[in-house]
């Protein structure tokens, strides 16, 4: 166990002076290109910002204003008579957009119910399960600059559900 805790320590800086090394070797201007490549990803996160402020104020507005806490009581007797507990429809909500603010409702489904319990168990292998779809969809498609979507947000939205029920199934037989 020591030595796995010592290679994750040193694994980043070995990584950086195998690239640094490399370039070396082949005559290339390493601090150019790093300057270069920071200069591309700076332009990258400018063109993506007002993509990634829409998505935060609008996670924001759906939490603040009780329309998740809506949804989420509208969907709550159906999900529990699949087996889905009600506690975790928010979550399997939230996580369609922001990563950062399922952690959040997650962490607090921990405290509330304990980690090894059927609703912590099942937020922990939901949120391992599935994406934020409409964050990954929105920066990445829009970094790319692809216009014609087809049938990403349709996959998705079922990938999404196959995780939920994954998620579920896996929850009921490891904590049974």
């Amino acid at each position: 166990m020591q030595f796995i805790i010592y290679l994750s320590n040193i694994i980043i800086p070995l990584l950086i002076f195998y690239i640094v090394f490399t370039g070396l070797i082949e005559k290339r201007p390493v601090y150019d290109d790093f300057v270069r490549g920071a200069k591309d990803g700076m332009k990258t996160v400018a063109s993506i910002l007002p993509t990634l402020i829409g998505l935060m104020v609008g996670v924001g507005v759906l939490r603040s204003s009780g329309f998740l806490d809506f949804i989420s009581d509208l969907l709550a007797r159906p999900a529990e008579q699949l087996g889905f507990p009600a506690p975790l429809v928010p979550l399997s909500i939230v996580r369609m957009f922001s990563s950062s603010a399922a952690t959040g409702l997650a962490l607090d489904l921990f405290s509330q119910y304990g980690t090894d319990s059927l609703i912590g168990t099942i937020a922990s292998i939901s949120m391992s399960c599935t994406e934020t779809i409409f964050y990954t969809m929105s920066v990445y498609f829009m970094a790319a600059k692809v216009t014609k979507t087809r049938y990403t947000l349709a996959g998705a939205l079922l990938s999404t559900l196959s995780g939920i029920i994954a998620s579920t199934i896996l929850g009921h037989w490891l904590v049974s």
